[in-house]
């Protein structure tokens, strides 16, 4: 009898277990802050949104607390950490006050990636590789605390082989670049991800993905290997609009699940 994780055929490679490989959805609620700020306003509530996401099914709640704190606010982090029933995965730059910031107080999970100030969103994934010696302290810092720590990285063989270098038990893929691709470049890209997803797997890493994924596109990365979570936040928030919060994050729910 197969085991519930692997299915096996002769000749053949093993391949994740369909049922056993549901995927979860992390919800991003950054774009909810984004509205609050914009009048600097009490509302929407932050709380009542996580509260939405989670009725609704997701799996765990995404903040990124950034260095110019555009949207989420050093007072909604610990706000959140008392509400979040879930799972609250911290989005962060490796800084030395938000590294401290999450030591204080110890998210489920931290997705360090990579950031500047004059950029929309995030721009790409950390360079693990290149920034190893800078990256591990709050690595091993974040991992004292008991704190899962993830890294953002581009589907490239070096970033992923640098993540397991680092200790760090799991990997974000960045699909920002999928996303925007078409025909042959799509094609191209998805193979990118399968593989690092695959590389990422083989050493003991958990494998999760995420920006740039919407109703529309988010059918083939659901179909990567070995995948655990989707992180998405700026599509369901935008079709929250005209459907609500809630109806959005099953609506996104149901598409996984059929992917």
């Amino acid at each position: 009898m197969p085991s519930s994780v692997t299915r096996r055929s002769a000749g053949r490679r093993t391949v994740p277990d369909a049922a056993a490989q549901a995927v979860k959805l992390g919800v991003n609620i950054d774009h909810v802050a984004t509205l609050r700020q914009a009048r600097r306003t009490a509302y929407p509530s932050l709380i009542e949104a996580v509260a939405a996401c989670e009725a609704a099914g997701a799996h765990g709640i995404t903040l990124h607390l950034r260095e110019d704190r555009r949207h989420i606010q050093d007072a909604d982090v610990h706000a959140l950490r008392r509400v979040i029933t879930t799972r609250m995965n911290l989005e962060m730059a490796n800084h030395p006050e938000i590294v401290a910031i999450a030591c204080a107080v110890v998210p489920d999970e931290v997705c360090l990636v990579p950031e500047r100030r004059e950029e929309l969103t995030t721009e790409g994934g950390l360079d693990a590789a290149g920034q190893a010696a800078a990256l591990r302290p709050a690595v091993e810092a974040l991992a004292a605390r008991g704190v899962r720590v993830s890294l953002f990285i581009d589907p490239d063989p070096e970033q992923v082989d640098a993540a397991a270098a680092l200790g760090a038990p799991c990997v974000e893929l960045h699909t920002g670049t999928y996303c925007e691709a078409s025909g042959r470049e799509a094609l191209r890209e998805l193979d990118r991800l399968r593989a690092a997803a695959e590389r990422a797997h083989a050493a003991g890493l958990q494998v999760n993905a995420g920006h740039g994924l919407n109703l529309e596109n988010v059918a083939s990365v659901v179909r990567l290997p070995w995948l655990d979570t989707l992180n998405i936040g700026h599509s369901i928030v935008c079709h929250a609009v005209f459907v609500g919060l809630g109806q959005a994050v099953q609506a996104m729910l149901e598409r996984i699940r059929a992917g």
